[in-house]
């Protein structure tokens, strides 16, 4: 136990300029928590327990055309409980990608980490406070009234593994394309038996044309993309464990020039920029764990017309 708390210490004092910046940053976007003494096994064990952000393997190793690789992933956790607080409890190796998921998503999140990825940590932390400041709405296309139950958390979890973007609605919006509300008429219980297909259904509903969000060339990065209707920021994680090459994305709308910053690698050029009135392309040329874009929302032809 002394052999333990004096590496937990030796962890901390590594960690601690950074985690003192971020307490001291007055900013809407919240910083990950690294666990220390400064909080009780009680306090930190009281909040909700979420997964190790990870890939698993030998779904990996299946992996088709029809079969998503499958994600541990707490994105859609947030989603739900967006006042929520949360843990990490981490293996080795796992730090850095939770704590970029939690700050993707601006998650009340603590974590417990290996003593040995306090190096990465500390970088990571570093990387995330200098990133300008952007607390914006969640854009979706899809509404979900959440009843509390697992059957609903499930149909969550596939639809943001799959990168159907969608927020919690208290009752059906005219703002989104799909809205569903297990039970009804539209979406009986029983067409979630099978999440994975209750998934590819609302994909197909929807339509991939109208999908605000679409990436190319991996199943394995995740994004929660925000914005007032005037800017916007996408977050994108990778859970692969390797780097991503040639990642291309595809949003609904008409976007200014953008910024792409990259975990590890710093500033990121977006290539092959195609926009038009309706849509925004981009190719990412390569990202490791974690990389944002910033854009700016584009005026169109029909703006200052009236009728």
């Amino acid at each position: 136990m002394k052999r333990q708390a004096l590496i937990c210490s030796l962890a901390w004092l590594v960690l601690a300029p950074a985690v003192q910046a971020q307490r001291n940053a007055e900013i809407p976007q919240r910083l990950p928590v690294i666990f220390s003494s400064a909080m009780s096994d009680a306090e930190f064990q009281r909040r909700e327990e979420l997964l190790t952000p990870d890939i698993d393997r030998g779904a990996a190793n299946v992996a088709s055309a029809t079969r998503s690789p499958w994600l541990d992933a707490n994105g859609w956790r947030f989603l739900r409980r967006p006042a929520g607080e949360f843990y990490y409890e981490l293996p080795p190796g796992r730090a850095v990608l939770a704590a970029a998921e939690a700050f993707a998503y601006n998650a009340d999140a603590v974590l417990k980490i290996d003593p040995a990825d306090a190096e990465e940590m500390a970088k990571m932390l570093a990387f995330l406070r200098q990133l300008p400041s952007s607390n914006l709405p969640t854009i979706a296309d899809i509404g979900v009234i959440d009843d509390g139950s697992d059957e609903v958390a499930e149909v969550m979890n596939l639809l943001a593994r799959r990168n159907l973007l969608f927020r919690i609605v208290a009752a059906p919006s005219p703002q989104l394309r799909i809205n569903i509300k297990l039970g009804s008429d539209e979406f009986p219980l029983e067409a979630a038996d099978d999440p994975s297909d209750f998934a590819q259904t609302i994909r197909k509903k929807l339509g991939d044309p109208n999908r605000s969000l679409r990436l190319y060339g991996t199943q394995m990065t995740l994004c929660h993309w925000t914005g007032d209707g005037v800017r916007t920021r996408l977050h994108l994680l990778n859970y692969s464990g390797r780097e991503v090459h040639g990642l291309r994305v595809r949003l609904r709308g008409r976007y200014g020039d953008g910024t792409a910053t990259a975990y590890g690698l710093g500033p990121v050029e977006l290539k092959d920029v195609v926009s038009d009135e309706t849509t925004t392309e981009f190719t990412i040329a390569r990202m490791g764990i974690y990389a944002v874009v910033d854009l700016p929302v584009a005026p169109t032809a029909n703006d200052g017309k009236r009728s």
